[in-house]
């Protein structure tokens, strides 16, 4: 499997699907079941199902498609050069949600090759949904096409956001930003799993989203769902680049500068 060609990205997506649906059946095992949880940090949640979710996923997509592996659990590195291919997976985007029996949850896949989203899958059991994209090739949502949204404006949006694990601590918690931001759009949600967020923004349920301190599996699969969506995904200062530094924004392109602009000016 190869994902220079987009025949090979089609292949390469198919395997990715299938071991996220797999992952995903073995973690909604847990679902509701009260799973031992672990503390990672102090609101930095991980159970036995995001260890064993993981280990599944690096044995089979190591076996089909060995390329490097960068996941939650045990790491990694990305592959060196502008042409290394890099799978960031994350064995349970919104492991909060789930220890707490709340069903935004779900397995995300994505396939970086250098710094470039390339395609991504992303299960959420709980809810019944999957979303795949292959930039190039177009986004689905339970297998059927899916587009980003067409609202036009800021003030019309219904946008996504989230808060970091040292928001207790740091200044940079995007509590002021939500406020400023809030009070200029039409609402704004918060349901804890970012890769789910960036799928709703691919399939046109929100309009943007915008995230600080976002890590490489949160954010690699859903971020090149929405590009294959026809959706636009940049940094905070609107950049192409740089999308695995955490600083994310993604919206359906058409106010994509005014986000940028409003959470530039927030307090």
């Amino acid at each position: 499997m190869t994902p220079d060609t987009l025949e090979g990205r089609k292949e390469i997506l198919a395997l990715a699907l299938d071991a996220a649906r797999e992952a995903g059946r073995r973690v909604h095992l847990g679902f509701r079941k009260h799973p031992v949880v672990e503390h990672k940090g102090a609101i930095d949640l991980v159970t036995s199902y995001d260890r064993e979710s993981e280990r599944y996923l690096r044995e089979r997509l190591g076996a089909a498609a060995p390329f490097a592996i960068v996941g939650e659990e045990e790491g990694g590195a990305s592959a060196k050069g502008p042409e290394g291919a890099t799978w960031y997976v994350d064995p349970i985007d919104g492991t909060t949600n789930f220890c707490h029996g709340h069903p935004f949850y779900c397995v995300s896949i994505g396939l970086f090759v250098g710094s470039e989203p390339v395609l991504g899958a992303v299960v959420a059991p709980a809810l019944g949904l999957e979303w795949t994209g292959v930039v190039g090739l177009g986004a689905t949502r339970n297998g059927e096409p899916c587009t980003v949204s067409q609202v036009a404006t800021l003030g019309d949006a219904l946008l996504a956001t989230g808060f970091p694990y040292d928001r207790r601590t740091s200044r940079e918690n995007n509590f002021d930003a939500f406020v400023a931001i809030k009070k200029q759009v039409q609402a704004v949600r918060r349901c804890g799993s970012a890769a789910i967020d960036l799928c709703f923004v691919g399939d046109g349920t929100y309009d943007g989203y915008w995230e600080r301190k976002l890590r490489p599996w949160d954010l690699a699969a859903g971020a090149a769902i929405v590009r294959a969506a026809g959706g636009r995904v940049s940094t905070y200062g609107g950049e192409h680049e740089g999308l695995l530094g955490g600083d994310l924004v993604a919206t359906n392109s058409r106010f994509h500068d005014a986000l940028v602009l409003a959470i530039a000016q927030a307090p």
